[in-house]
């Protein structure tokens, strides 16, 4: 695992990358943070950031945007779509974000844009395998507290993107399901992204308008209640009806 703070000091000090990974893990939608840990003259801190930092000189922001999240979680080969900068003068206003910012590049800090990225990703064992070494971890939307600069901004701006992007792109949704799925589960999250309720038969009758939500002859089993009916998504006829 690489750390910042190893690293020569060729970072641009004025220009960062930001990444939002939003996981669904069947029940909730969670974002990707790393802790910030750090202690200078009797400040001890001990909270949370999304994972960003600022560039080298000598990449491209994609490139950076994929070190960052890779070093500072060990996450790799996620599909991350830049969405916004953000470039507030307010960014730095905050004495202890600059402090341990200047700390951990070891370079003087001023005002600074971050590019910001985001993805959606299914949250599995494998993804998540090895987040503990890089003191990463997911956290539900909902018990979000304040986060480093303005992390919590970014991250409500990527939600406002994603809305966005499904209008046009729903098949992102898809990518977070298992390969067979119900009703209910897709339901959940539609409401989880949109954040509001969905009626049940209003959304049974959406689902029977999208060709590429196939039902299946399968139904779930060892369950209490009515054993509801998996759903598949098709991408082939997903990108036929949406030529």
């Amino acid at each position: 695992m690489q750390n910042i703070q190893d690293e020569p000091p060729l970072a641009n000090n004025h220009i960062s990358v930001d990444c939002v990974v939003i996981g669904f893990d069947g029940e909730k939608l969670k974002a990707l943070l790393v802790k910030r840990i750090g202690e200078e003259a009797g400040d001890i801190y001990n909270d949370m950031k999304l994972p960003g930092s600022l560039i080298y000189t000598d990449e491209d922001l994609d490139e950076a945007a994929q070190r960052v999240l890779c070093e500072l979680t060990g996450v790799k080969s996620v599909n991350l779509i830049q969405f916004k900068a953000f470039g507030s003068k307010n960014r730095t206003s905050n004495p202890k974000d600059v402090r341990w910012l200047e700390r951990a590049t070891k370079l003087k800090v001023e005002r600074i844009v971050t590019i910001a990225y985001m993805a959606m990703v299914k949250i599995d064992r494998t993804l998540s395998k090895s987040l503990e070494d890089y003191q990463a971890c997911w956290v539900a939307l909902e018990d979000i507290k304040p986060l480093a600069f303005d992390h919590n901004l970014i991250i409500k701006e990527a939600l406002a993107y994603i809305r966005q992007f499904v209008e046009f792109n729903p098949s992102i949704l898809f990518d977070l399901l298992p390969r067979k799925f119900t009703a209910a589960r897709l339901r959940t999250l539609f409401e989880l992204v949109y954040g509001k309720s969905i009626d049940v038969r209003n959304f049974h009758k959406k689902i029977a308008l999208m060709e590429y939500v196939v039902p299946l002859e399968e139904r779930q089993k060892g369950v209490a209640h009515r054993a509801a009916r998996y759903y598949k998504f098709d991408r082939k006829l997903y990108n036929k009806v949406r030529r």
